[in-house]
């Protein structure tokens, strides 16, 4: 098969806190559902209300095809939020997956109305209707071992490039929005004689709308990973494991390896590319400012703001604050 991929271009008052006190632990759930919600637009100042009710911080997209996003705050306020979308009937099956944080991971509560809550731009697709084969964490490595099935990261490159499943064919896209006119240039999955494919991405949103592009386009045999990435990691002992290096995450944490454990990788804050050592010991490396992938794509002005902008984050964390630059803001894509 031949495959066509572009190059990889709050004050309070004082009190007195024992030394030994651990800190305050945040529980983050990440979570998704496809459902038709025609009222999605009523939903949000109540929903909005409830986040800020809870001291819970995060951002949720919804849209007339579903929700999508991430939150976190302290355990009871979390808790709430959810029984609050789960006394909704239609999302009375909603799923979420838990992570803890002993910092807060976001800064402020978002309720943002979308068209999509991935974006793909393919109108006529509806997830809600069509979609590929669910395979399980512990059933995957079996499919992968038939040779005919054709597997494809359906992420993003800057995703891709620390970690993937053996044998996985990537894309070399550097937005979701980029799938479709990948997948249209593949002479192999063009023709009568369609292949088996499977698909998967970081938590399995992105695989509802690839896989429901691929039966439109007259593919039968469409499976994807149920949970993606991070339920394989979470479920599958090491030795078990065809995945190969690590899984870009869009939090603090940056990535992760099996069992979900934190792994090795910084970020650049000018780019969002994830960082190894060797990268960080580059010239082309200024923290907050410039990597080896972005160097020479800003501007003299640009790098100017990065660099003073950087420069209120460590006054902000020498102060023991924290600044609201010192993070990045990605669209949610699990």
């Amino acid at each position: 098969m031949t495959f066509v991929t572009n190059p990889p271009s709050a004050h309070t008052a004082t009190a007195v806190v024992p030394a030994d006190t651990p800190p305050a632990r945040y529980l983050t759930a990440a979570l998704y559902k496809f459902v038709d919600l025609p009222d999605y637009q009523a939903l949000r100042e109540p929903l909005l209300a409830c986040c800020e009710a809870h001291q819970v911080k995060g951002t949720l997209l919804l849209a007339s095809e579903g929700i999508n996003g991430t939150i976190a705050g302290p355990e009871a306020g979390v808790r709430a939020v959810l029984a609050h979308l789960h006394a909704d009937p239609r999302l009375a099956t909603l799923q979420h997956k838990e992570a803890w944080a002993d910092k807060p991971p976001f800064l402020r509560m978002k309720v943002r109305l979308k068209k999509e809550i991935v974006t793909l731009r393919v109108p006529e697709l509806d997830p809600n209707k069509t979609v590929g084969q669910y395979v399980k964490p512990q059933d995957w490595n079996a499919l992968l071992a038939d040779p005919s099935v054709v597997l494809i990261d359906t992420r993003n490159d800057y995703e891709v490039v620390i970690g993937t499943f053996k044998g996985a064919i990537n894309p070399n896209i550097k937005t979701f929005t980029e799938l479709p006119a990948w997948l249209d240039a593949q002479p192999a999955l063009q023709g009568p004689n369609k292949p088996k494919v499977a698909m998967f991405c970081t938590g399995g949103i992105r695989c509802e709308k690839s896989t429901a592009l691929m039966k439109m386009h007259g593919f039968d045999e469409v499976y994807h990973l149920e949970g993606g990435i991070l339920k394989y990691l979470e479920e599958i002992p090491p030795e078990q494991s065809t995945w190969e290096g690590e899984c870009f995450v869009f939090d603090e944490r940056v990535s992760v390896g099996h069992g979900l454990q934190p792994g090795p990788y910084g970020l650049c804050r000018s780019c969002r590319w994830p960082l190894s050592a060797e990268d960080k010991a580059s010239p082309h490396y200024v923290k907050g400012v410039s990597c080896p992938q972005c160097h020479d794509k800003r501007t003299p002005e640009e790098k100017a703001h990065l660099a003073e902008r950087q420069r209120q984050v460590e006054l902000a964390e020498a102060r023991g604050e924290v600044h609201v630059g010192a993070r990045l803001h990605h669209h949610h894509e699990h």
